[in-house]
């Protein structure tokens, strides 16, 4: 098969590779025909994640079609369509029965495209199948679906609940990248007073008005109107700068509440000169997809849009020239770049 293959910092290419084969009973193949491009993977290009080693095949986004299954796998079967998760959860541990699959101890957690082969490929093979996917309802598009995979979860769960935006709050949100206006589309459904999108692009800022945001803003007055005044009662970080995290801690209201979504690889200077009296509650974490069946739901019936955040879609053949295209975000205008079996 064809799959793109890291080859340390710096380089990655569309390669020939073997094809991938059942290795535990609760394995799944799956034939990808949808697969996506994410902030973890200009990191692991960048070098910041070094337990990525070289010739692993990236990508942990998936939706496709079940080709082969292991003999421990009980709820699915060859022919269906599923969402592939960018965490996988063994389902047996501590972690994963408290719902914490991101944090699993029985072999799972985020190892697609990381410790593992990943989804940017013709074929995957996906670990503990009956826990990590979900089937896909015909009415909900793969251009969609493949949001599921980690984009909306993350979103929902990293940002908008650990972050308990509620109605009535005055919510920022540092970084319009498609974590951050996934985040600004979830959270229009607990119905904020006011959400405010901050980024340095302008194309960004204008898709984070389409989907949502009440203020899209450079970072400049409007913040320096919350830090002076009664501050956002969540401020969300899903820029992965170090100066993202520090805007938040200024925008945020005594009382408030920062959830840190976005993937740091540099420090991050925490200024608790200023924040040691003000009882915020500052939040990390690494997605679960515990949430998909209820985000599934939401957009099968509509009521979660989510179309805008899809900008580009090219053939697996052309994952190189994705990667460019998704990189260069600020000056193509690319959010999501999708990439599909033809």
């Amino acid at each position: 098969m064809r799959a793109l293959v890291y080859h340390g910092p710096g380089h990655v290419s569309w390669d020939t590779v073997p094809d991938p084969a059942i290795e535990e009973a609760t394995d799944v193949i799956v034939r990808v025909d949808a697969t996506t491009v994410c902030g973890s993977d200009l990191h692991i290009l960048r070098g910041d994640l070094p337990e990525v080693k070289p010739g692993t095949v990236l990508g942990h986004e998936a939706v496709g079609e079940i080709m082969e299954v292991g003999r421990d796998v009980h709820g699915l079967r060859p022919g269906n369509q599923v969402i592939v998760s960018s965490v996988s959860a063994c389902g047996r541990c501590q972690a994963c029965r408290d719902t914490r699959r991101g944090q699993c101890r029985g072999g799972g957690g985020w190892i697609l495209g990381s410790l593992i082969n990943g989804t940017q490929a013709e074929f995957v093979r996906v670990p503990f199948a009956d826990h990590s996917t979900h089937r896909r309802p015909p009415a909900v598009l793969l251009d969609e679906a493949v949001l599921l995979a980690e984009v909306l979860p993350t979103a929902y769960e990293v940002g908008v609940r650990n972050g308990h935006v509620g109605p009535g709050d005055t919510v920022v949100v540092v970084g319009a990248g498609p974590v951050g206006l996934a985040t600004v589309a979830v959270a229009r459904l607990y119905s904020p007073r006011r959400i405010i999108a901050v980024d340095l692009s302008e194309a960004r800022l204008e898709a984070a008005a389409r989907l949502g945001a009440d203020a899209a803003e450079l970072p400049g007055k409007m913040i320096a109107e919350l830090s002076e005044g009664p501050g956002a009662d969540v401020a969300i970080e899903a820029s992965g700068e170090p100066e993202g995290f520090v805007l938040c801690t200024q925008a945020v209201r005594a009382g408030g509440h920062i959830a840190n979504i976005g993937t740091h690889g540099r420090p991050v200077t925490l200024h608790l000169e200023s924040l040691w009296r003000k009882n915020v509650t500052i939040s990390t974490g690494q997605v679960d997809t515990s949430s998909t069946p209820w985000l599934l739901e939401l957009l099968r019936f509509g009521r979660l849009s989510v179309s805008p955040l899809v900008t580009h879609t090219f053939g697996l053949d052309r994952m190189e020239h994705g990667y460019e295209v998704f990189a260069q975000g600020a000056t193509t205008g690319a959010l999501k770049v999708v990439l599909h079996r033809e």
